[in-house]
Order: C-alpha cells, then sequence, then structure tokens
C-alpha cells in the first residue's frame, strides 16, 4: 500500500509541481505529512541532502523520501520513476509534434526561416544573460572580469555564432566549423584556452 501512496502522491507532484526544485518542496512537505512517512526533522535533513547531491533537486528529494518512507531501493524507484513520469510525457509529445512539424514543413522557406531566427535569438538571449551576470552591480569601478575573460568570451560567442550565419554560405571550412562549435568541444576549448591565458 505504501507504493501505491509514493506512486501516486511523487505523480501529483510531479504533474503539479511547477518552478524547479525548491517550488516543489511544499508539495512534498504535505505528503510527508498527511501520509506519516517521516518526522520534520527527517524531512530538514533530506531537503539539505537532495541540495548537496548532484542533479535536479526535486528528483533526488523524491528519492531520499522514497528510501526512507520504505527502509528499501523499490521505495525510491518508485518515487523517482512517478515525479518524472509526467516531464517525459509532455516533453515526448512536444518532441513528436515538432519532428512532425518539422519533417513536414522542411523544405518550406518560412518555417527555415523562422528557425534560423530563433536559433539566433536564443544566442542573443544567452548571451544577454551571460552579460548581466559578469556586469558589476554595486561598485562600477570594478570588473568582475577582465580583458582574458572577455577575450574567451568573444571567442566562444563567435564559434557558437558563425556555423549558424554561414549555413546558406558555401564554404570549404564548414564542416571543421561545425566541429569546433560543438558545445562540448567549445567547453574544452574554453577551458583550456583558459588555462594558457591565466
Amino acid at each position: 500500500m505504501i507504493y501505491l501512496q509514493l506512486f501516486l502522491s511523487f505523480l501529483k507532484i510531479g504533474l503539479f509541481g511547477f518552478g524547479g526544485g525548491l517550488a516543489i518542496f511544499s508539495l512534498i512537505q504535505h505528503e510527508i505529512e498527511t501520509h506519516g512517512w517521516m518526522t520534520q526533522e527527517e524531512f530538514v535533513d533530506i531537503l539539505a541532502v537532495s541540495q548537496v547531491t548532484p542533479g535536479p533537486i526535486g528528483i533526488n528529494c523524491a528519492t531520499y523520501v522514497g528510501y526512507t518512507a520504505t527502509g528499501n531501493v523499490w521505495g525510491s524507484i518508485i518515487a523517482t520513476t512517478a515525479i518524472v513520469i509526467p516531464s517525459l510525457i509532455i516533453m515526448l509529445t512536444l518532441c513528436k509534434i515538432y519532428f512532425v512539424i518539422s519533417t513536414r514543413f522542411q523544405r518550406n522557406i518560412y518555417f527555415q526561416n523562422t528557425m534560423h531566427t530563433l536559433r539566433l535569438s536564443v544566442l542573443g538571449m544567452i548571451a544577454a544573460a551571460a552579460l548581466l551576470l559578469i556586469k558589476p552591480i554595486n561598485q562600477p569601478s570594478v570588473s568582475f572580469i577582465d580583458w582574458r575573460s572577455w577575450t574567451i568570451f568573444g571567442i566562444v560567442c563567435l564559434f557558437t555564432i558563425l556555423p549558424l550565419l554561414l549555413q546558406k554560405v558555401q564554404f570549404n571550412g564548414k564542416k571543421l566549423l561545425n566541429i569546433l562549435s560543438h558545445p562540448i568541444i567549445l567547453i574544452i576549448l574554453a577551458g583550456v584556452v583558459g588555462y594558457l591565458i591565466y
């Protein structure tokens, strides 16, 4: 019976918990209090452990609650699976819809131009967020980064945007540029350049 309660409770949390891990703690706490799975002190300990372990906080919390409530691994598997199912179904549905639309309209010039513009817009928003984070707030005379960091930032931006800009242009080095603009390669290159510069 406790396994069914765990599954239904965390399925409900996964379905209605918006705003990330910290936002769903109150929902998890409500379910714990309703079913009496653990004490308030144990829940606070689980919150602390969930925040320091790698991975999403909500999923970590579900895993620990499931294990503590049942005393075995099956409880943690059931709670973790239940909290993930709604998001998984929603994302698979959206991906399927996108795949059908993109396959159907892949030769449509308006669709291609729209997707190209959206990619560039997303890159612009990410760059704007990065610039906001590195801009000094309290002390305008003090900069969080120096010219070397700006150099690394500029190179990464260049290798990220160039393949999108050169998509429709015949360019011999396009294949190499696409390889260099892969996110993992960019992270490694930025790390190497940062190590060499600093």
